[in-house]
């Protein structure tokens, strides 16, 4: 089957380029310059991977990322024509695994889109498999799946991003040991990934936000003071 990119970029020509090149890598793609239409393009196609400008008409892509993000989990790469610090930790905040900052070479971007696609294929493969039980971890009332790569809370499944769920699973697999910002960035995101560690920052903010949804019960994930993370379990 052929995979489905959605690009949402206003400037023409770059949005030509962009799907001129997806579809020289045998990508079908789907285009929008307006973050109104692009919400409503994506609920209709159902992509595989969005890549999402963040200056657009009619809505931003924050906003478009974080509307995308109630209903579906696809990746999605944000493009941004600033450096500011603030565009790339926003992006992640509302759900965005990933950026590039403009100007870009075509060949770092079909990197990172054969990246996500590639972690996607496995996630599928795996939720395929008849065996997953022996792939279930259990910390009291979350559950992890790692085969179908999923999580669940009191029995309710948690609105996971693919990145805050690998960033679980890592935690889940390396219960009680401190692990450092960059430790994690290398090992969640990949040694290839330009980015700070903030990044690490803001997703263990929103892990936090849903697997300790109940303040009476004790944090699983603890800050070490100058270090980095602790998961309890």
């Amino acid at each position: 089957m052929v995979e489905k990119i959605m690009v949402v970029e206003d400037e023409l020509t770059l949005q030509e380029t962009l799907a001129y090149n997806l579809k020289h890598q045998g990508y079908e793609v789907i285009t929008s310059g307006n973050g109104l239409e692009a919400i409503k393009k994506a609920a209709e196609t159902k992509p595989d991977l969005i890549i999402l400008d963040v200056m657009l008409p009619g809505a931003d892509g924050f906003e478009v990322c974080r509307q995308i993000r109630k209903e579906m989990n696809m990746p999605i790469i944000m493009l941004t024509a600033r450096t500011d610090e603030i565009d790339r930790v926003v992006g992640l905040e509302v759900g965005a695994d990933d950026y590039l900052t403009k100007p870009f070479s075509m060949r770092e971007l079909n990197a990172r889109v054969k990246a996500m696609l590639r972690r996607m294929h496995i996630i599928t493969e795996m939720k395929g498999s008849k065996d997953d039980t022996k792939q279930v971890l259990y910390f009291g009332n979350l559950i992890i799946n790692e085969i179908r790569h999923e999580a669940t809370v009191d029995g309710s499944n948690l609105p996971l991003s693919p990145k805050e769920f690998d960033l679980l699973l890592f935690f889940a697999k390396n219960k009680g040991k401190m692990l450092s910002r960059e430790y994690i960035l290398e090992k969640v995101w990949g040694w290839e990934y330009i980015g700070d560690s903030r990044t690490v920052d803001v997703h263990t903010r929103w892990l936090r936000e849903k697997i300790e949804a109940d303040p009476k019960k004790p944090n699983r994930i603890i800050t070490v003071r100058g270090g980095g993370y602790l998961f309890e379990g």
